[in-house]
C-alpha cells in the first residue's frame, strides 16, 4: 500500500447494506436472530458431537470441524455488519479490514476443502465398507483434517497479501465486509494480475474440490444401484443427502461469487450473495445436519433424557 501510506489514511468507509433507515431495522432484527441461530446451532452440533459416544466416527468429526469453520465464518462477518446497521460511522481500521479478509478467505477456503473431505469418507463408508475403519483411522483424519486447515491458511495469506500491497486512492468499500472484489475497485492502479490470481486460486481450489464431490457421489450413486436391499439404498440417501444440499449451496454461490468476468461484477448482487453464503449458510447447515439424521437425533434425545433423570434425581435428594 505505497501511495495508499502517503495519504496518510489508515481506515476504510464501509457503505454497507442499505441507506434506508426502516430496511435497516428490519435487517437488524432479522440478522440478528439468523446469527443467533447460527452460534447456538453450531456450538450444539459440537457440543452433542463431543458428549455423546456413539458420534466419535470420522465423518461426525468431520462435521464438528465443518460447524466451527461456519461459526468462525458467521463471526467474522455478521457482529461487524449488525453494528454497522445501527451506526452513523461505518469506518474500519485498515488492520482490521485485513483481519477479517484473512478470516473471511481462510474460512471460505476450509469449509470448500472440508465439503470434499467428507465427500471422500462418504464414499469409502458406501464403497468399501469392510475397510472403513483401517483406511479412516483417527490419524488419517487429523491428517486430513491438518491438510485442509493448512491449505486455508496460506491460500488466505496470499490473496490478503495481493490485495493489500496493492496502493489506494478511494476509500469507501461498497459492501458491507471487507472482500476482494470491492476492494479491487479501489486501487489506483489496474488490478488486472490481481483479478488473474483470484481467478486462478479460487478456480483450482473450488473446481478442485467440487471435482473431488462429484467423483465421489458418482461413486456412491454406482455402488447404491447394484445395492438389492431397498432399505439399505434408502439409508445411504439420507446420509448422503444432506452433505450433497450443504455442497450444491455453498459451491454455487462461491462459483457465482468469485468465478465470472469482472465485466459482469455486480455489487448489489455480490452483496446478496455473500450475505447468503457467509451468514445464511452457517445457519442451515446445522438445521441441514440435524434434523435428517438419525443418529444426531438420537444423540440429542439420550442428552436432554440424561439431564432429565439427572434433574429428577438431584431433586429427591433435595
Amino acid at each position: 500500500m505505497e501511495d495508499g501510506n502517503k495519504t496518510g489514511h489508515s481506515e476504510f468507509t464501509l457503505l454497507g447494506l442499505t441507506e434506508d433507515p426502516r430496511l435497516k431495522l428490519i435487517l437488524f432484527a432479522v440478522f440478528t436472530g439468523v446469527y443467533t441461530l447460527t452460534v447456538i446451532g453450531n456450538i450444539g452440533i459440537i457440543v452433542l458431537i463431543r458428549l455423546t459416544p456413539h458420534l466419535q466416527t470420522p465423518m461426525y468429526f468431520f462435521l464438528s470441524h465443518l460447524s466451527f469453520v461456519d461459526l468462525c465464518y458467521s463471526s467474522d462477518i455478521a457482529p461487524r455488519m449488525l453494528v454497522d446497521l445501527l451506526s452513523e460511522s461505518k469506518r474500519i481500521f485498515i488492520v482490521s479490514c485485513v483481519i477479517q479478509l484473512f478470516i473471511f478467505f481462510a474460512a471460505g477456503t476450509i469449509e470448500a476443502l472440508l465439503l470434499a473431505t467428507m465427500a471422500y469418507d462418504r464414499y469409502v463408508a458406501v464403497c468399501q465398507p469392510l475397510h472403513y475403519m483401517a483406511i479412516m483411522t483417527k490419524k488419517c483424519c487429523v491428517l486430513l483434517i491438518t491438510m485442509v486447515y493448512t491449505v486455508g491458511i496460506i491460500h488466505s495469506i496470499i490473496e490478503t497479501g495481493c490485495t493489500f500491497r496493492l496502493p489506494f486512492c478511494h476509500w469507501e468499500i461498497h459492501h458491507f465486509c471487507c472482500d476482494i472484489p470491492p476492494l479491487l475497485k479501489l486501487s489506483c492502479i489496474n488490478t488486472f494480475t490481481n483479478e488473474v490470481v483470484l481467478f486462478i486460486s479460487v478456480c483450482t481450489l473450488a473446481i478442485s474440490s467440487l471435482v473431488a464431490v462429484l467423483i465421489s457421489y458418482a461413486a456412491i450413486i454406482s455402488a447404491v444401484i447394484q445395492m438389492r436391499s431397498s432399505a439399505a439404498r434408502l439409508r445411504v440417501f439420507s446420509t448422503c443427502s444432506s452433505h450433497f444440499t450443504g455442497v450444491t449451496l455453498y459451491f454455487g454461490t462461491i462459483i457465482f461469487t468469485y468465478i465470472r468476468p469482472s465485466s459482469v461484477y455486480s455489487l448489489d448482487q455480490d452483496k446478496a450473495v455473500t450475505l447468503f453464503y457467509t451468514v445464511v449458510i452457517p445457519m442451515l447447515n446445522p438445521l441441514i445436519y440435524s434434523l435428517r439424521n438419525k443418529d444426531v437425533k438420537e444423540g440429542l434425545r439420550k442428552i436432554i433424557e440424561r439431564k432429565f433423570i439427572l434433574r429428577r434425581i438431584f431433586l429427591l435428594n433435595l
